[in-house]
C-alpha cells in the first residue's frame, strides 16, 4: 500500500478567496513581511500585528474549502494505505473539507499562544497584546502563527513522513520559503515520486518527476481520481 505525503500552500486555498503571499497583489506586496510577521514587529508594534491577524481570521473563517481540499479529503478516506497532509496554511479550509490530523508547520489562525508561558487555547475573533493567557495570566498573547525567522512545527515528523513516502506531492506551493521548498529532495532521497501541482511551475519543479499546471480545484481532483483508480 503506497504512503502518499502531501504538502499544500496558499495556492491551493486561492479559489476560496484567499489571497496568496507573492504573486502579483499577493499579501506581501501589500504588508512588509518586517511590520506583521516577524518577532520583532510583534515586540514593536503588537497592535499592529494584531490587526493584521485578526483581519486574516475574519476572512479565514468566511472562507469555504473549494474542490481541491475536498478531493484531498476523499483521498484521506478513500486511498487503502496511508495519506498524509501537511500544510503551510493557517487557514483550517483543510479540516473544513473533511480532512483529518492535518498537520500545520506554519500554525493556525484559530489557536493563540502565549508568549511569556507557551500556552495555547482557541483564538478569540478579535485579539489584542492586552488579552489575559488562560494558564499563567500574563498579557503576552500572539496568534499561534509560525513567523519568519521561527521553527516550523513539528518538523521532526514531517521529516519522518517524508523518509517513507511512496509519492510525494506539492500542491500551489511557491517553493521560495525553506525548508518546506526541500521537502522533494527530501522525499526522492526515499525513491518516492514527486508530483508538483502549480498554476506555474515552482522555484524548485527541477526538482519533481511530474510538474501539473492548472487551477488546483481542477488539477487535484483529477490527480487524486488518478490514485484511487488505481
Amino acid at each position: 500500500m503506497q504512503k502518499i505525503v502531501i504538502l499544500t500552500g496558499a495556492g491551493i486555498s486561492a479559489e476560496s478567496g484567499l489571497g496568496t503571499f507573492r504573486d502579483v497583489g499577493g499579501i506581501w506586496q501589500r504588508y512588509r513581511i518586517e511590520d506583521v510577521a516577524t518577532p520583532e514587529a510583534f515586540a514593536r508594534d503588537a497592535d499592529l500585528v494584531h490587526g493584521f491577524y485578526n483581519a486574516r481570521r475574519v476572512q479565514a473563517a468566511e472562507a469555504r474549502p473549494n474542490a481541491a481540499h475536498r478531493a484531498l479529503a476523499r483521498m484521506q478516506a478513500e486511498h487503502a494505505g496511508e495519506v498524509v497532509i501537511v500544510t503551510q496554511n493557517v487557514d483550517g479550509l483543510h479540516e473544513a473539507g473533511g480532512a483529518r490530523d492535518v498537520i500545520h508547520m506554519h500554525g493556525e489562525l484559530a489557536r493563540a499562544l502565549c508568549a511569556a508561558c507557551g500556552g495555547r487555547w482557541e483564538a478569540a475573533a478579535q485579539m489584542s497584546v492586552r488579552d489575559a493567557c488562560p494558564d499563567c495570566g500574563a498579557c503576552a498573547c500572539r496568534p499561534d502563527v509560525v513567523w519568519f525567522g521561527e521553527m516550523p512545527y513539528r518538523m521532526e515528523e514531517i521529516l519522518s513522513h517524508l523518509a517513507t513516502a511512496d509519492i510525494f506531492a506539492a500542491i500551489g506551493t511557491s517553493g521560495q520559503v525553506y525548508p518546506a521548498a526541500g521537502f522533494a529532495q527530501e522525499a526522492a532521497l526515499a525513491e518516492a515520486r514527486c508530483v508538483e501541482i502549480n498554476l506555474e511551475p515552482s522555484a524548485v519543479a527541477g526538482d519533481f518527476d511530474e510538474v501539473r499546471q492548472g487551477r488546483a480545484s481542477e488539477v487535484v481532483p483529477l490527480w487524486v481520481a488518478e490514485i484511487l483508480g488505481g
